[in-house]
């Protein structure tokens, strides 16, 4: 497996899902993906759900926890690694964003804090200790991209840049023009810009990506197993994606890359 030990300041690093039926959603992503979980009690949060690949001793991938609010729908956030968690509000507050939650201490695994853009789109930053990220990337059932969704994309671009240093460079895949942000040459965010196509009620998001090796596969069994296939198995340069709401309705997106085929 290509193992992660370190993540650079502004990349993503991890993906967690706040689930009103924990033990559903532990059905359907181990059905999905093929996790394994173990519970990881923490004095701030209680008690969490580790999801690992290849068994319960295998490295995490991801976190699974209640729903702290049931006025908030269920959904992933998106984790994003800081250099100091200080430094990153301040930069968030001077931007035009939101603090929602933090700085919170995470027993020995590190430091978060939870925010929101100027259009709403929550996010988390992460300043480890013990714990770095994901521990495995670049492979089935692991996260492999992370993309936000908003109206206003260029106060996106503006905002981002200023907290994360990201630079934005537009791209033609398909329809709309889409967006990578990127640290030096390397794109680590994706952003599409919500027209007319998309419901009116639909608010600004972030949504993880899960690399899959068979886009068709996994969104069939996806629907098999609860899930609804928002956006249908699609082509696009760096490969075939589908958006998916898993049984809560927290939105998700999985991709064959092309390197695959």
């Amino acid at each position: 497996m290509p193992e992660v030990t370190e993540y650079a300041p502004g990349t993503p690093t991890w993906a967690e899902l706040a689930t009103p039926d924990l033990e559903a959603s532990k059905r359907f992503y181990s059905g999905l993906f093929g996790w394994s979980t173990y519970t990881v009690t923490v004095d701030t949060l209680g008690d969490y759900e580790m999801c690992t690949l290849g068994g319960p001793q295998g490295p995490q991938v991801a976190g699974l926890q209640p729903m702290a609010d049931d006025t908030l729908p269920p959904s992933w956030t998106c984790f994003f690694r800081t250099a100091g968690i200080g430094g990153t509000a301040d930069a968030v507050l001077a931007a035009g964003g939101r603090e929602l939650t933090g700085p919170v201490q995470v027993t020995q695994f590190g430091r978060m804090a939870l925010f929101a853009d100027p259009e709403g789109a929550s996010f988390a930053v992460w300043e480890p200790d013990e714990h770095q990220g994901a521990e495995v990337a670049g492979e089935p059932s692991t996260l492999c991209w992370v993309e936000l969704a908003c109206r206003d994309v260029d106060r996106a671009r503006a905002f981002y840049g200023a907290v994360f240093g990201w630079r934005a460079v537009d791209r033609e895949y398909y329809g709309p023009t889409y967006t990578n942000f990127k640290i030096g040459d390397r794109a680590v965010a994706g952003m599409v810009r919500m027209d007319e196509q998309w419901p009116p009620h639909a608010v600004p998001r972030w949504t993880p990506y899960f690399e899959v090796a068979d886009c068709d596969a996994a969104a069939a069994l996806a629907a098999g197993l609860g899930a609804r296939v928002r956006v249908p198995p699609s082509d696009i340069p760096p490969g075939r994606f589908a958006i998916l709401t898993d049984p809560a309705g927290a939105r998700l997106g999985v991709i064959a890359p092309a390197r695959r085929r």
